[in-house]
């Protein structure tokens, strides 16, 4: 029967893609998972964490590489699958049964979807979670060890100062610089010889810092001089808090799509907002110019006019070529361009499962020998082609604001959907 016979086939090509998926994925997320140990390496292991918290920042991090390992995971499945039938020419088997490349195309495009979807769940629901209890479990090892912010012959910001270390062994600090730059207020540089880091702060929150050897010079507003003083000791406090402020930010990447679409749409409201402003200025300012010349002809000489002075010629093309550059002036929210850029990326790298599963079908029946080493290699190049451009949309759609935040993020996907159907429409009329 053509239903049991086209279920046996399905369930066939559906097998040797999961097989073929299987393999890729955990290629993927091994190397995923390395480079996230080794950063945690750099980070976090090196100081003293205790390992229950490291395990738990490891579990937090597992979304994101899955996540990105899916994706890829299906590309290089997807032609490994396909290139292993071809050149077994189990392919050219089923088109003398009667069995089209379609028939064989259904079972991997609903593995495609499928994994779309899921890689989609992990994006946006498990990969925010992760990083926010990623970021609250770090922000919490912070209070218990400062140490892990405070790196070697490195520049700390925290917000108004800035920290310049030296050599750092153990809570000693060589030869540490701090810069303050007080919003509306004097710089002061304090350096110190020697710093050592205090198991206990004033008040909870509180890093503490005993300096040695310490001077210290702040300029005096309005008096064109400076002051100074140096002691043999002094204590400097810094708020834990200030360090983990960008920690306790949320950013797009730590809110599903519809967070970010909410925070879009205020955005694109207060962005309206300042456009309608500008306009309304410029209108002012136009109306303001033509009555100025209106009045400057009718007199026919440029001097008084009973209660005000009347714009010389020159004045005039002044404020008119200031209108026109204010004119021609376009109102953009950098912010708004960033967030519409992760809100579309939220959903472009999850459904790169579906452009990967079409483009590699058509590819990888082009395969004549070796079927699923030549389908790995061809993933892997693919793989990084598409990573490129992915990282060349986002920088360009950052960079500039006019560029469609749309583009960015799915031309890689569009273009992979278009070679797919070039391929394959040209292996089907060949």
């Amino acid at each position: 029967m053509p239903g049991r016979r086209y279920y046996t086939t399905y369930a066939y090509v559906a097998r040797e893609f999961l097989l073929s998926f299987l393999v890729a994925f955990l290629f993927f997320f091994f190397i995923f998972f390395v480079n996230q140990l080794l950063l945690l390496a750099e980070d976090i292991l090196a100081k003293d964490v205790p390992l229950v918290d490291v395990l738990k920042l490891i579990l937090y991090s597992l979304p994101s590489i899955v996540a990105l390992s899916f994706p890829f995971g299906a590309l290089v499945g997807a032609l490994m699958a396909v290139g292993r039938l071809s050149s077994d020419n189990e392919i050219i088997a089923f088109r003398a049964s009667g069995i089209s490349h379609r028939v064989l195309f259904v079972p991997m495009l609903l593995l495609g979807i499928a994994f779309s979807v899921f890689s989609f769940v992990m994006n946006d629901y498990f990969l925010p979670l992760g990083t926010i209890r990623f970021g609250n479990l770090y922000r919490e090892l912070l209070y218990s060890n400062p140490r892990l912010e405070l790196e070697p012959h490195s520049v700390i910001r925290y917000r108004d100062s800035t920290l310049v270390t030296g050599n750092v062994d153990g809570e000693g600090i060589d030869d540490l610089v701090i810069i303050e730059a007080p919003e509306g207020g004097e710089r002061r540089v304090i350096s110190a010889e020697q710093a050592r880091l205090t198991e206990e702060g004033p008040a909870p929150g509180v890093l503490s810092l005993e300096l040695e050897d310490v001077f210290s010079q702040q300029g005096r507003a309005g008096e064109g001089g400076y002051e100074y003083f140096s002691a043999a000791s002094m204590v400097y406090n810094v708020l834990l808090r200030d360090i983990t402020f960008s920690v306790r930010s949320p950013g797009p990447r730590e809110m599903s799509s519809v967070d970010v679409y909410s925070v879009i749409r205020e955005k694109r409201a207060e962005l309206s907002e300042r456009r309608r402003t500008h306009e309304a200025s410029v209108a002012r300012e136009r109306s303001a110019l033509y009555r100025d010349y209106l009045a400057a002809s009718r007199m026919g000489v440029y001097g008084e006019d009973g209660a005000r002075r009347l714009p010389s010629p020159s004045e005039l093309g002044a404020r008119l070529e200031s209108l026109q550059r204010s004119d021609s002036r376009v109102i953009r929210d950098r912010s708004l361009q960033i967030y519409w850029i992760e809100f579309h990326k939220k959903f472009s790298i999850p459904f790169a499962c579906l452009a990967f599963t079409v483009f590699a079908f058509p590819v990888g029946l082009l395969t004549r020998r070796s079927g699923r080493s030549v389908g790995f290699a061809v993933g892997l190049m693919v793989a990084v082609v598409y990573w490129a451009m992915l990282i060349a949309g986002q920088t360009l759609g950052t960079q500039q604001l006019s560029y469609s935040a749309f583009l960015s993020m799915w031309a890689p996907n569009l273009l992979l959907l278009g070679l797919g159907g070039l391929v394959f429409f040209v292996r089907r009329h060949r």
